[in-house]
């Protein structure tokens, strides 16, 4: 998917789309990974039920989410930026920058296959704990992206810094939830009673989406477009807000 994804892109020019065709791949090979019955024992396990009803909330809130705001637009400003900083190389550069974020999808997605297919049978604590946090981060970051878009939608705050609501607190809340997010799986994926001996492996997802997030494609080449942008707004909101955990300066 994410090698059609170059295809149109490098056909189109526009990279808008990119995010929303990882988000359907990394969601679809999730939930069929969450669902596929894997040894014996009843089938659908209802840890897998739970399971893949969250990817798919998850799936397609974020989906529709970029889906709509790219709509607008005729080429997202971070994929840009690289293409003018990759030159001639561009296209075989993007290729590979893709690939690398199909690498995290797959990394994603073992993450929820390992949850899914815990198979002790009981209703943990930590199970209740890690479907509270995924819901409550999926919220968390639908609530970010509505008060960035209220602001955004008034032409007298078109060009200036959002830090009204959640955005105060970080300058990137939405995607200090999304990554919050993933730190439900591993409660669910990890048993001590010997049910899921490799569940630990879904701690991957949480450590692979934030070095993602915050030092790859997320913060950095979004940051440096704000600079560009917003310039002195910008880096004032900067001096005043922390970067990713919302948390308050002292």
């Amino acid at each position: 998917m994410m090698a059609a994804a170059w295809r149109i892109q490098q056909r189109t020019g526009n990279s808008g789309w990119v995010d929303v065709t990882w988000t359907c791949g990394t969601g679809g090979v999730a939930f069929v990974a969450a669902m596929i019955p894997l040894g014996p024992g009843p089938w659908p396990h209802w840890r897998q039920v739970t399971v893949a009803a969250l990817v798919a909330c998850w799936c397609l809130r974020l989906g529709l989410h970029i889906a709509a705001r790219n709509r607008a637009i005729t080429d997202d400003p971070r994929y840009r930026q690289l293409t003018a900083q990759w030159g001639d190389d561009a296209a075989r550069r993007m290729f590979w920058f893709l690939q690398s974020q199909a690498a995290v999808g797959s990394v994603l997605a073992l993450s929820i296959a390992l949850a899914a297919h815990n198979s002790n049978p009981a209703l943990r604590i930590q199970d209740m704990l890690g479907v509270a946090l995924l819901i409550g981060a999926i919220i968390g970051e639908a609530t970010a992206d509505r008060q960035l878009r209220q602001f955004a939608s008034n032409p007298a705050d078109r060009n200036a810094v959002c830090d009204v609501g959640l955005w105060r607190w970080s300058r990137h809340p939405n995607y200090f939830f999304e990554w919050l997010s993933w730190l439900g799986y591993p409660l669910i994926a990890i048993d001590a009673s010997g049910h899921n001996p490799y569940g630990w492996l879904a701690l991957l997802a949480p450590a692979c989406m934030y070095w993602v997030l915050v030092h790859v494609s997320g913060i950095p080449p979004l940051e440096e477009h704000m600079l560009r942008s917003r310039g002195e707004a910008f880096r004032a909101y900067q001096k005043r807000t922390r970067p990713f955990f919302p948390l308050p300066r002292f």
